[in-house]
């Protein structure tokens, strides 16, 4: 598995659904870019100038919200994976 450094975060991003409420399937280009996902692994956290670690306020499981293009898509063994900065993350999901 990978592990992410510093304050980065990998997670698999949720699927949109392929059809609208009305059974009308749309295509790839027409449709939104999904913006949350799983965390699947995370970094030891931000070194501050100090040179104190700032804990990470995520964690494994959580499922979150991140900015719509933040991020870098890496596959890896087969699998898709984005990597995002903590930064990036707007929220977390209840």
């Amino acid at each position: 598995m990978l592990k992410p450094l510093g304050d980065r975060v990998i997670v698999t991003v949720d699927k949109e659904e392929e059809k609208t409420v009305g059974g009308i399937v749309l295509a790839n280009n027409a449709k939104e870019k999904p913006q949350t996902a799983e965390v699947l692994a995370v970094g030891d956290g931000l070194v501050a100038d100090d040179g104190k670690k700032l804990p990470m306020s995520i964690k494994k499981g959580d499922k979150i919200l991140f900015d719509k293009y933040a991020g870098s898509t890496v596959k890896y063994e087969g699998n898709e994976y984005l990597i995002l900065h903590e930064k990036d993350v707007m929220a977390i999901v209840d």
